[in-house]
């Protein structure tokens, strides 16, 4: 990670106030965040702040926290496999500085493993090449077999439990003016604001529910945006000899740069960062019907010979939201009963395929999602553990033309009231619908594919907006035909 990156990432600086300190850097020198503090652009109080927020670079083996013969073999796989033949080419594959892996190579050649091939160039500080001995080979074929994991290097489970507290989500205050800059847009009660503020700032579980269509997904997903903080997710972390693999370029947003746009430059990049750790915002993951009890232990992979974290854990710091609770493969009770300890003492135990088990901080905003009635789902001591209870029912007529007003100018539709009370006269009064919050979108896109069909522009005439509308229900045309085609067939 650069540090130009991630001082965008905390939003102390700009892109442009980065790349203007580059070009001042080439001509004066020095580290860019000394750059950016004489071009006023940076303190040196943030820019403190963001370095002591960072984990520190290991500066020799015993600070990794791991066996020197477990680096021995991650770093023999990596050129078994043809990963490198340098220790700068090595350091980039296992993320450990340049000056360890060095060390792990002379350590390897002392024991016959690895031979010399020379300088890997002309200039006289080259670095020297290396090559595996037929011993060597050997012991990389071992290692493989004890498990194939080629990559970086893992962080120590203490390692692990230390970051996980240190970056707690309750460590970040989010205030009104944070959930009205998220929430903008929505048609959200001020009551509703005022409940779900609290709820998020405890770090506590939160159960959202009320009829299907009104917005409790998006709640969820909005709630997600509100965190500020950037957090630092391990590649993997170790137990017992054994390897979790936890950094999901699927899950986890990072800040890293689109490639060739990443603010290059040898003096950009801060030294002693930790490598193993990704710089990323606070995960927001979602498990819906899905899920099974399964999905939250760990996944041995039995040729591999390596974990995957369960989703919970790939969320700890972030958000973890069931959607569609109830609906889940597993039931709600067997789901609860896993987590009744998680959520009551906020520490969750996993099980390793050797028997051996451990604990780990449950650290994370879990969101139960729901339309089914709370009380059906649950019992009292269930409902008791999960402190914010917050019911998203029907917009009202103004929070409805509200939402749809808002949703037509965005589509490019010019719509009047008198049209938004057509709609809610047919659903509610005369077709006994209630209103919902996913309706306008529901009606908008319709006329626009109708409108795009008919290749006139976008308005709400009358026939679209009645075949829109009778898309928004299904009536059994078959119902009273039944009887007569009995008849027919009894006849």
């Amino acid at each position: 990670m650069f540090i130009g990156d991630l001082l965008i990432a905390h939003g102390l600086v700009t892109p442009a106030d980065v790349a203007a300190a580059l070009e001042h850097q080439k001509l004066q020198g020095g580290r860019l965040g000394d750059v950016l503090i004489s071009l006023g652009k940076l303190t040196s109080v943030d820019l403190e702040a963001v370095l002591q927020a960072a984990p520190p670079e290991p500066t020799s083996i015993a600070e990794t926290g791991l066996a020197a013969a477990d680096l021995m073999n991650l770093m023999l796989k990596a050129m078994y496999t043809g990963g490198g033949e340098t220790a700068s080419a090595i350091a980039d594959i296992i993320k450990l500085p340049q000056r360890i892996v060095q060390l792990l190579m002379e350590q390897a050649q002392e024991r016959k493993l690895l031979d010399v091939l020379g300088a890997a160039g002309i200039r006289a500080m080259s670095e020297f090449r290396y090559m595996l001995t037929e011993r060597g080979k050997l012991w990389a074929a071992d290692a493989l077999n004890q498990n194939q994991y080629i990559g970086p290097a893992p962080v120590s489970l203490n390692a692990y439990r230390e970051r996980i507290n240190r970056q707690a989500i309750t460590n970040e205050r989010v205030d009104r003016a944070a959930i009205d800059r998220v929430f903008a847009g929505l048609a959200i009660s001020s009551t509703f604001i005022q409940q779900i503020g609290p709820a998020i700032n405890s770090g506590r579980a939160i159960l959202l529910y009320g009829p299907p269509g009104n917005g409790k997904t998006t709640v969820a997903e909005r709630v997600g945006e509100v965190f500020r903080d950037v957090v630092y997710i391990p590649h993997c972390f170790e137990v017992e000899g054994q390897i979790i693999k936890v950094f999901d370029p699927g899950v986890h947003r990072t800040f890293q740069q689109k490639p060739g746009q990443t603010l290059k430059g040898t003096a950009v990049r801060r030294e002693d960062f930790d490598a193993r750790w990704v710089p990323c915002r606070r995960p927001f993951i979602v498990a819906g019907g899905e899920l099974t009890l399964e999905m939250l232990d760990l996944s041995f992979n039995p040729l591999a010979k390596f974990y995957e974290a369960p989703l919970h854990v790939k969320a700890l710091g972030g958000i973890f939201m069931i959607d569609d609770f109830g609906r889940q493969i597993v039931s709600p009770e067997a789901l609860l009963n896993r987590w009744i300890v998680p959520l009551e003492r906020r520490v969750d135990y996993l099980k390793l395929h050797t028997g051996k088990s451990f604990s780990l901080p449950f650290d994370e905003l879990v969101i139960f999602s729901t339309n089914l009635s709370p009380q059906d789902l649950m019992d009292p001591a269930f409902l008791r553990r999960i402190p914010y209870k917050l019911p998203i029912g029907a917009p009202s007529v103004a929070e409805y033309r509200q939402i749809f007003h808002t949703l037509s100018k965005a589509a490019g539709l010019a719509v009047s009231d008198e049209i938004i009370d057509i709609i809610i006269t047919t659903l509610r009064d005369r077709g006994g619908m209630p209103l919902a919050s996913y309706q306008p979108k529901f009606i908008v896109d319709q006329v626009r594919a109708a409108c795009k069909f008919a290749g006139i522009p976008p308005q709400f005439r009358p026939e679209l907006l009645t075949m829109a509308l009778g898309n928004l229900s299904i009536v059994d045309e078959t119902a009273n035909a039944a009887p007569t085609s009995a008849r027919s067939r009894a006849a």
